[in-house]
């Protein structure tokens, strides 16, 4: 056979499992560097041919990476002038199925948080350096390579979980290249064959999450965005129990979701019934841990293989969740870390937890037992069955706490119309809930839909009358509703269920101030920062009262001054309302030209964050200019 006959030679190759089909292909030394050039060269036009264009950071991390790919390639070129190449295709059930999986909730997750399409083209920048690098690290060590689709389910994972801002994303190449290495390097006897030990999405996931929590720099990604946002989509509960079920079907790895759940579950049960509080924040599993459930610690490669291990492998996974969730959050740690820490760990484990499973005291309990002489497809079938009325009786019961979630996640993102349409959702299904009319009206009240906002937090208070919270924001409405007297009495209510409660005090002092008790509006103000110190909002707005104040007895410039200051440092001169009581503050000390310029920035500020008080500054600026400061009542 000719040179050129070998070179194109192929053999039609397939698992005999079904598992991967493809075929093979024998390459000279030129045609294997062809293969990890084209990515690299992509990768490289993509800091022209992308936004990363606009951004010089990403550029010279598109640029950086696609160097050293570029440096990598010409020294393999070098040295292997004189080696032939085997490339084998191989498209996997387990590569395509998971990518699937993964691009489903991508898509749908992005459509309701549009940064997963923003952040898209970074993700098929990694996908090109991964093609690039794993060719390059087979080429370097082996004449051989097997080429597939395996980097789609990879990168996929770790952009599910943790994503680097675009100023420190040279990093998000690193935490590829780490799992390739971790895969390459990092193997054992399993079976009778080496095996890599580690999941390479998880293995720099968990490392990388060390290394942040280690050094305090969780800032540098959007890790808590992610963990936060992945709410933000209507059922996404059952989106990600959908997207998983063709994984489960096909590999067996149901039994490891429904043990990591129902443990994570039964747990946090367990620590209601004890303390009577949730766990979680929201009643049910946070979505990032039960995507993490289903599609991160389930890769089929590195978890044990007999389905008693596998369980066992779930209970432990759900268990570490639970307490790196109470550590983390102990320490004053980000917790969403807590589905990412624990799945290196478990994959060393594997063989033991196997073994111990396989033993006779445990050997009884093996579900296995039953039923054993169904076929390996019927068996999966079942246990996806049993986890699906699983999830059906944890939908049940956590149905309410979720959606009043999701609503409270928008409502703090400030997307208002869907939190409302959230909280509208929870009462249409449980009218008698009491959180659910509580939240639903504060959130009216942010638009302006006060009449309504008063009549369904009068309902919740009736509702839940132990609720500080739903009588601070009903006397909150009644301001809005022009009758400061009778909110007096809810946020007096609030302050007797909660004596310490800062909110209530800070809406007790406008109360007091509308119904021209000034002297107790002091008082008040000081009593939430008595509560809580650091609070710009209530410095400035006392500081706004000693400021613009017409009795002798409450104006107090020079404390104006002082409280105004405090609370700008503390905004970082950020906060329009903060500024616009320091430039009152000035005035009222007769620093007129501080106070102009205080001012200033205040409208310059307030023109792109908040319009609609640019008119009301400009008019006190016009004082200012004129020498005159603020009092309230004066023309």
């Amino acid at each position: 056979m000719s040179r050129h006959r070998r070179r194109g030679a192929r053999q039609r190759t397939s698992d005999r499992r079904g598992d991967s089909a493809g075929g093979t292909l024998n390459l000279s030394w030129g045609g294997a560097m062809f293969l990890p050039l084209v990515p690299t060269l992509l990768l490289v036009a993509g800091a022209w041919a992308t936004p990363a264009r606009t951004h010089p950071v990403l550029f010279r991390s598109f640029l950086a990476a696609g160097g050293a790919m570029l440096l990598w390639q010409l020294v393999v070129f070098v040295a292997g002038r004189r080696r032939t190449f085997t490339l084998h295709v191989a498209f996997r059930a387990q590569h395509y199925l998971q990518a699937l999986a993964q691009i489903a909730i991508l898509a749908y997750w992005g459509w309701y948080w549009r940064d997963v399409y923003g952040f898209a083209y970074l993700i098929g920048a990694q996908l090109l350096f991964a093609y690039a690098f794993e060719a390059l690290l087979a080429w370097s060590r082996r004449d051989d390579h097997t080429i597939g689709i395996g980097p789609l389910p990879i990168v996929f994972s770790i952009n599910l979980f943790l994503w680097f801002r675009p100023e420190w994303f040279h990093l998000q190449f690193l935490l590829v290249a780490l799992g390739y290495c971790a895969k390459e390097f990092i193997r054992w006897s399993k079976d009778g064959r080496r095996a890599h030990i580690f999941n390479p999405s998880s293995f720099p996931l968990g490392v990388v999450s060390l290394i942040l929590l280690a050094t305090g720099t969780t800032d540098l990604t959007y890790g808590v965005e992610i963990a936060t946002t992945q709410l933000f989509p209507p059922h996404i509960y059952l989106v990600v129990f959908l997207a998983a079920l063709p994984v489960q079907l096909r590999f067996g790895v149901a039994t490891m979701t429904l043990a990591a759940v129902t443990t994570t579950y039964g747990l946090s049960l367990a620590y209601l019934g004890v303390t009577g509080s949730h766990f979680f924040v929201e009643a049910a599993i946070p979505i990032a841990v039960f995507l993490g459930m289903h599609l991160l610690f389930t890769d089929p490669s590195t978890s044990p293989r007999t389905e008693m291990g596998r369980l066992t492998f779930g209970v432990l996974y759900g268990a570490s969740v639970f307490v790196l969730f109470a550590v983390l959050g102990a320490v004053g740690a980000p917790t969403f870390y807590d589905k990412l820490l624990a799945v290196p760990l478990l994959n060393l484990l594997i063989q033991v937890i196997d073994r111990l499973t396989g033993s006779a005291v445990l050997r009884r309990f093996d579900p296995a037992r039953l039923g054993p002489r169904l076929t390996p497809r019927r068996r999966n079938l079942a246990y996806v069955a049993v986890w699906a009325a699983v999830f059906v009786v944890l939908q049940t019961l956590t149905g309410a706490p979720v959606t009043l979630a999701r609503a409270d996640t928008l409502l703090a993102h400030g997307r208002i119309p869907e939190a409302i349409a959230g909280y509208r959702e929870l009462i249409a299904t449980a009218p008698d809930h009491a959180a659910g009319h509580n939240k639903l009206g504060y959130a009216l009240l942010q638009i302006g839909r006060t009449g309504e906002a008063v009549t369904l937090l009068r309902r919740g208070v009736r509702l839940q009358p132990e609720d500080a919270e739903a009588h601070n924001n009903l006397g909150l409405a009644l301001m809005q509703a022009g009758s400061p007297r009778e909110a007096l009495a809810s946020i007096g209510q609030a302050l007797t269920l909660r004596p310490d409660y800062a909110g209530a005090h800070y809406n007790m002092a406008h109360a007091l101030t509308a119904t021209g008790r000034q002297a107790e509006a002091v008082v008040a103000f000081r009593e939430a920062l008595r509560a809580r110190p650091d609070w710009p909002t209530a410095l400035g707005a006392l500081a706004w009262l000693h400021a613009t104040s017409g009795d002798p007895d409450v104006r107090s410039p020079e404390a104006a001054v002082e409280l105004a200051m405090q609370a700008a440092e503390l905004s970082q001169r950020q906060d329009v309302a903060v500024l616009d009581a320091l430039a009152a503050a000035y005035a009222a000390a007769d620093r007129f030209d501080e106070a102009t310029r205080t001012a200033e920035a205040a409208e310059a500020l307030a023109a792109t964050s908040a319009p609609h008080l640019v008119e009301g500054i400009a008019a006190r600026l016009g004082l200012y200019r004129a020498g005159r400061p603020v009092i309230a009542g004066a023309p």
